[in-house]
């Protein structure tokens, strides 16, 4: 054994041997499956898994790198939007002078 980490569904792993990241997706009790940052899936029996070279880390910043999202997806725009008849926040607040 390499390592003693148990493969923990939701916890993230570098592998050492190829310089990758990964999350454990699935587990039981004859193999683990993980889905590396980029989004593709592998299925691992328990002897390859604990052979491996792995440290244990925190989840990346960046989320969406298993999703394959760009900001684009996300709804992020660098644009700012002003509706056409848009007057200001207090517009529907003010009273009518029909009073």
């Amino acid at each position: 054994m390499r390592h003693s980490h148990q493969p923990y569904v939701g916890k993230w792993y570098r592998n050492h041997d190829i310089n990758n990241i990964f999350e454990v997706v699935a587990s039981d009790d004859d193999s683990v499956e993980i889905q590396y940052f980029a989004g593709e899936i592998e299925e691992l029996d328990l002897d390859t898994w604990y052979d491996l070279d792995l440290k244990q880390i925190p989840a990346p910043e960046d989320w969406s790198g298993p999703f394959e999202l760009s900001h684009d997806d996300m709804g992020y725009s660098d644009e700012t939007l002003h509706p056409e008849d848009w007057s200001g926040p207090l517009a529907e607040l003010e009273p009518d002078d029909d009073y």
